[in-house]
């Protein structure tokens, strides 16, 4: 037999040429994955939305309100918050089980070694008995079953990491949200301390006139009832701010009995209308619509899977050894083995087929949920425009009440100093109008929470980390 030397060690020419064989039909099969389909939503063509402003939305929208003590907390919550860590690792998680699906598409190589030595050596063989050995397994990709699979989890990694993006995003605005609800909870319970001094001050007025006969004592009663509830109030808009500043704490990962903050006076101006763009453009932008389309495909993949798995499957294995009875002459000779497994069902009782209408089901489920997440996002967007448009023309309205529930008040005064009403009237006037002003910060707490819910349903990916390896794995997926 002609030999191939290298390095004093022998490999048959045989051996040499399969090695060559097995890499070229491995490489030959390899283009043959099925095409990956691409999909339109099961939605009528959407008209452009509610007329909006001209202004472009930030990346970081949060920043437009111009806080630096609410950007200060969104940078502790993207680093420490507990929930968005946990899916930072679910990230990791589905990084891993890429990799591994990529190893398929690789041969398995293992090593053996065993020896042995007997004794004495006159009643045996041979002093010593060692064998090393080198095999490789490897499954050809025929119909690009194996490449499908692991463009699957390509695209489930896509979704994972869309799926951070999207809890990001829910957690910058419920951070914004907090701390605005908390700045109006400080601003409720100074209006309430307003409130309590000057409902004190009418008593003490009221009770100089009881004391000359000009009133009864049944007003400096009611008028107590006035103070009470505004004490009440105290204690709720106290509660609220405890409360919250305990949310703020979890939100940015710190334990409430080690959290400090202040919080302000009052809420910022409001930022200009931002431009709200054309449908498409959300639907390419929001992540939470991504994670939806790249599940979609991945289900593509896995249908495409179960498909092939009803084909052949051709795999090779291919393995060298040598063995001597003694140390010195261990490399000298080497055996090799090459086989070849071929394996078709033939039958399975409907098994494959009924895999196959699964995982078509499957992709069905998540193209319908792809749809229902855009019809969603949609909703979102126009729900926040018209709350925003509508608290606005409330927050008119209410003002103008405010104004007119002063002037009822100081005509009702003036004519109970002339004895013309009972002091029923003006309590009844007074604790309208100071309902009013507690209605009126509340409601431009709401005003705010339509804008956050409007920057977070036009929002898109924030510059986090992970990118390299998403962008490494979309540059698979274009390639393949």
């Amino acid at each position: 037999m002609q030999q191939l030397y290298s390095n004093d060690q022998k490999f048959s020419i045989p051996f040499v040429c399969s090695l060559f064989l097995l890499l070229g039909v491995s490489l030959f099969f390899t283009h043959c994955t099925p095409k990956i389909n691409t999909y339109e939503p099961p939605i009528d063509d959407p008209k452009g939305f509610s007329p909006s402003g001209q202004d472009s939305l930030a990346l970081h929208w949060w920043e437009s309100f111009d806080d630096p003590e609410l950007n200060r907390l969104m940078d502790s919550s993207f680093s420490h918050n507990m929930n968005l860590i946990n899916i930072w690792y679910q990230l990791q998680e589905a990084t891993s089980v890429r990799k591994m699906q990529s190893t398929f598409l690789l041969p398995d190589i293992e090593g053996s070694a065993q020896t042995a030595i007997s004794r004495p050596q006159p009643d045996f063989a041979g002093g010593e008995n060692t064998q090393i050995g080198v095999s490789a397994n490897y499954e050809i990709d025929l119909w690009g079953r194996i490449k499908a699979g692991l463009q699957a989890e390509d695209f489930r990694l896509q979704a994972s990491y869309y799926d951070y993006q999207a809890a990001a995003m829910t957690l910058s605005s419920q951070i914004t949200t907090t701390w605005f609800q908390l700045i109006t909870a400080k601003k409720q319970l100074n209006l309430a301390q307003e409130q309590i001094a000057i409902n004190e001050k009418i008593i003490q007025l009221i009770k100089v006139r009881f004391g000359a006969g000009q009133i009864k004592g049944v007003d400096i009663l009611r008028q107590q009832q006035l103070v009470e509830e505004a004490k009440n109030q105290k204690l709720i808009y106290e509660t609220d701010l405890a409360v919250l500043k305990n949310q703020l704490a979890v939100l940015t990962g710190v334990p409430p009995q080690n959290f400090h903050i202040t919080a302000k006076d009052s809420l910022p101006e409001l930022p200009p209308h931002p431009q709200t763009g054309l449908p498409l453009d959300l639907v390419r932008r929001r992540p939470d619509i991504q994670r939806a389309y790249n599940n979609l495909l991945a289900a593509d993949r896995d249908m495409a899977v179960a498909v092939r798995n009803k084909f052949p499957r051709l795999s090779f294995n291919l393995s060298g050894q040598t063995r001597s009875n003694t140390y010195p002459e261990l490399f000298n000779d080497w055996a090799y083995t090459l086989g070849a497994n071929l394996v078709a069902p033939l039958l399975y009782w409907g098994r494959l087929r009924a895999e196959v209408d699964r995982a078509e089901a499957v992709k069905n489920q998540q193209l319908y949920n792809y749809g229902q997440s855009i019809l969603m996002a949609f909703q979102e967007v126009e729900n926040a425009l018209i709350r925003e448009k509508k608290q606005a023309e409330r927050l008119k309205v209410i003002d103008k009440r405010i104004t007119m529930a002063k002037k009822v008040q100081r005509q009702l005064q003036n004519e109970y100093i002339n004895g013309f009403i009972e002091y029923l009237d003006i309590l009844v006037a007074l604790d309208e109008q100071q309902q009013l002003e507690r209605e009126k910060i509340q409601l431009k707490q709401q005003l705010f929470e339509s804008r956050i819910a409007l920057y977070r349903a036009l929002a898109g990916n924030f510059d986090l980390e992970f990118e390299n390896e998403t962008q490494a794995a979309n540059q698979n997926i274009n390639e393949q």
